[in-house]
């Protein structure tokens, strides 16, 4: 929406100035039908062309169609001037434009100031009062540096939106690579450790079952625990800290070019709260930047008693219309789930004030997790495995 309006603020703003310019030439020409025609036809292509180079396409066209362009429009712009010898309103401010879009900037300035002075100097020659030379300069200069201006803020406008989505891109491809990292160091050590008990069982099995029995309760024990790191990766839910998650959102903001407020002041938390927090965070940045038009947020953490409280707030959200009754997706319905298995709660709607507000609360005690995700993380250490079992087991790589 963004790009398409600014885009369309630039036509209306040269269709204006196209109007503008033609009423000069109406107003100049009174009686001289036939000359009249000819200034209004120039002023419809000469503005036509205006419009073509407006689009951020034309800045990246060779330089002899730069040259080409540029040549067309001064020709448009004054022969009919001097064939019909007046002084023509602003009718050079488009080509002063064109000039600083497609000119390297060390020769588009002074071509600018000079044909800002050739006209004046015309309307001078012509014996036009100071307030007819002051009226050609002035507007000429501005008329010029309204489009160059204009159409500039068009191309920040979509190069914001650009970065916006790559940023969003980019964001999928780290979640993936974080999901194979995380896969790779948790599942692929325990996975093998079955592997080996498995193997060594079938060896026990026949020759010492008490041995046996023993190696599959340590299976049992491996494969739950990779059962629990399945689910903390599938859920971005391992090692994740609010500190550090806030220093990365004040770099994202900063370069998606967004005013915003940090202030975490929590202290030391309780790593399920804080990872559980940070993952709030993360998810509240992401709705934020993909969902909303934002130009500035607030992100604030404070104790208060026995709870934390983390709170975003940000402008732009007249595409989000969510309230605290409406669908949550999946996004704040995983969050939602998430603080309540701890005990905390989470809230999301648009405020009074035409501002988007998420507020996550969690006790700084949790309440006690699943019983399947209540077996601390040991690496096996504990499960049994032996550098004889290793030996029986046969395979050289492990």
């Amino acid at each position: 929406m963004a790009p398409r309006l600014a885009q369309g603020i630039v036509v209306m703003v040269l269709s204006g100035y196209g109007i503008i310019t033609a009423l000069n030439a109406e107003y100049a020409l009174r009686g001289r039908m036939p000359e009249l025609l000819v200034c209004e036809g120039a002023v419809l292509v000469l503005y036509a062309v205006q419009l073509v180079l407006t689009s951020a396409r034309a800045r990246r066209w060779s330089t002899g169609r730069k040259c080409i362009a540029l040549a067309v429009q001064f020709v448009l712009t004054f022969l009919p001037v001097v064939w019909l010898d007046l002084a023509w309103g602003s009718v050079a401010g488009p080509l002063c434009a064109s000039v600083l879009l497609l000119a390297p900037p060390r020769v588009a300035w002074p071509t600018f100031g000079v044909i800002s002075v050739v006209v004046v100097w015309w309307a001078v020659g012509k014996g036009g009062t100071l307030l007819d030379v002051a009226y050609v300069g002035i507007s000429t200069a501005l008329t010029g540096l309204v489009i160059y201006g204009l159409t500039r803020l068009t191309d920040l406008v979509r190069e914001v939106h650009e970065t916006r989505a790559e940023m969003a891109r980019m964001a999928v491809t780290q979640e993936r690579l974080r999901f194979a990292r995380d896969l790779h160091d948790l599942l692929g050590y325990s996975l093998s450790a079955i592997s080996l008990k498995c193997e060594l069982i079938t060896r026990l099995v026949v020759n010492n079952p008490d041995r046996a029995r023993d190696e599959i309760a340590s299976v049992l024990v491996v494969s739950r625990q990779a059962l629990v790191d399945v689910r903390m990766v599938a859920n971005g839910y391992r090692d994740m800290s609010l500190a550090a998650e806030a220093e990365s959102v004040v770099d994202v903001m900063a370069a998606a070019d967004v005013r915003a407020e940090v202030d975490i002041d929590c202290g030391r938390l309780h790593p399920l709260v804080d990872t559980v927090l940070a993952t709030a965070l993360r998810e509240g940045v992401t709705n934020i930047l993909r969902h909303s038009k934002v130009q500035s947020c607030t992100i604030r953490a404070t104790v208060d008693g026995e709870t934390v409280e983390l709170v975003l707030e940000n402008d732009g959200v007249d595409a989000i219309g969510l309230s605290d009754s409406g669908d949550r997706g999946s996004g704040l319905g995983n969050l939602d789930a998430r603080l309540t298995a701890i005990g905390g709660v989470l809230s999301a709607g648009v405020e009074s004030q035409g501002r988007f507000r998420l507020t996550a609360r969690a006790p700084l005690r949790p309440a006690a997790p699943e019983p399947a995700e209540a077996v601390e993380p040991q690496r096996y250490r504990g499960a049994g495995i032996t550098a004889a079992d290793v030996r029986v087991s046969g395979n050289p790589a492990a």
